[in-house]
């Protein structure tokens, strides 16, 4: 890699092609690192049911975890790749060694603070005497390798920044194809249950790591981890931290809104509700990987013509991006509809779990179809540096929506459980809608700043 001149020049569909084809298929790889402990949870004989809802109950930690990732590191990559559209490969390393460091020490502090109050955590998040042994069993180790976790997430955005995105889809593939290996091994072998999970996924991450880190510290990288560079300065990791803001609140929100949905179901329909809602998360985790795997691979393109200021290839990336959503959507959507007890198969073999999970993955998952003009248009708005624009969408489609939605639709529908379920379509619907306008108006603004530059 001497340069990224490329993203100016190559065609974009074939560039797309190029750039998306390894996200991608890194970001399925990291569906299945993230969802492989729990299907082989889920078939712990006898105890699987238990150990899986309990394990889904660790998620909102987990989310949190990831989201303080994205908060510095996909709001300073798409910086980094503007810089290096306007010619200032200095000033793109510099964000990258700041945000390095400010990773680092967020690191520890997530990891000091989850060691202290996890378990009290859990309880609150909607654990029972049945599961929180499960889940403090697989949150204790997990913990630990905190550090791993957000250095392998945060690091990836910037080899997929500067075009690598081989590299990085590689760095996905060895921490998944060791935590495959790894967790039978722990689980089954050395009969450790959930903690040989929780080991097997941070050994895997620390590998992913490793993998990244050589790269950005290495000689065929354009943007270089240096040592001059590691000092943390407000002016650099501010802008950074505000254009991931928009990702960050999306994934915290993940994290809250997993929080009411488990306490929500637990309080009407117990712990086999709880338990399908750990399916259903991961199911839309099978969704929504791919999907911000397209995004990504368009992040770079996006990012490096806006900063040349060449207006034509930034529209014809993202309507190509949009169409490609779409299709992809309205696929997995069908595929959902028309097999959602295969989907649930996956993760028990419990019979009255997959039948109650089948009814409610329909529900859940009703406007899948129309998914892929939200995250198209969010990561466009983080493309073009639009912190605000971002932002807004976030917490609408969340905190102003579901958050709301997940209380209030129970009370006017006779299944209250499945009412709880109903809240994400309804709320996706309406976010869905408001995004579109939204966008229209905010990308029609960007193009004319670009001719007025």
């Amino acid at each position: 890699m001497k340069n990224k001149e490329f993203l100016g020049t190559e065609p974009i569909g074939k560039l797309l092609l190029k750039m998306a084809i390894p996200t991608v298929l890194a970001q399925l790889v990291n569906m299945l690192y993230n969802i492989v402990d729990r299907i082989f949870i889920g078939h712990i004989e006898g105890v699987g049911d238990y150990a899986l809802t309990g394990v889904g109950i660790c998620m909102p930690i987990i989310m949190a975890i990831s989201a303080f990732a994205a908060l510095i590191s996909i709001g300073g990559a798409p910086r980094a790749s503007i810089c290096l559209g306007e010619g200032k490969p200095k000033d793109a390393e510099k964000i990258l060694g700041n945000c390095f460091s400010l990773q680092v020490v967020v690191s520890f502090i997530l990891t000091a603070l989850i060691l202290i109050f996890n378990r009290d955590l859990l309880m609150a998040f909607g654990a029972s005497e049945n599961t929180i042994g499960y889940a403090t069993d697989y949150m204790n180790i997990y913990a630990i390798g905190t550090i791993f976790v957000q250095l392998t997430l945060g690091m990836n955005a910037y080899i997929t920044a500067q075009g690598a995105t081989k590299i990085s889809m590689i760095s996905v593939l060895i921490g998944a194809i060791a935590n495959i290996v790894l967790d039978p091994i722990f689980i089954f072998g050395f009969g450790m249950g959930v903690k040989g999970a929780a080991l097997a996924t941070i050994i895997s991450q620390a590998l992913s790591c490793a993998w990244a880190l050589s790269f950005l510290f290495g000689k065929k990288t354009v943007l270089k981890i240096k040592k001059e560079n590691l000092k943390i300065e407000a002016a650099v990791v501010l802008p950074c931290i505000a254009l991931g803001l928009a990702q960050f609140i999306m994934q915290i929100s993940e994290s809250v809104i997993s929080v009411c949905f488990n306490s929500s179901l637990q309080n009407y329909g117990g712990d086999i509700a709880v338990g399908a809602m750990t399916i259903l998360t991961s199911v839309m985790q099978f969704a929504m990987l791919p999907l911000q795997g397209m995004a990504q691979g368009a992040q770079p393109i996006i990012s490096y013509n806006y900063g040349a200021k060449n207006k034509d290839r930034v529209k014809r990336a993202f309507f190509l991006l949009l169409r490609v959503s779409l299709v992809y959507s309205v696929i997995l959507w069908a595929c959902i509809m028309l097999f959602p007890g295969t989907f649930a198969g996956i993760f028990t073999n419990k019979p009255e779990l997959i039948e109650f999970t089948a009814s409610a993955l329909r529900i859940y998952c009703g406007v899948l179809c129309i998914f892929g003009i939200q995250v198209a248009a969010q990561m466009t708005f983080i493309s073009l540096g639009k912190a605000i624009s971002s932002i807004t969408v976030a917490v609408v489609r969340k905190f102003v929506l579901l958050l709301p939605l997940i209380y209030i639709v129970p009370l006017l529908v006779q299944d209250k459980t499945m009412g709880v379920y109903l809240a994400e379509p309804i709320a996706d619907t309406l976010a869905v809608t408001f995004t579109a306008i939204l966008f229209v108006f905010q990308f029609k603004k960007a193009l004319k700043e670009m001719d007025k530059i």
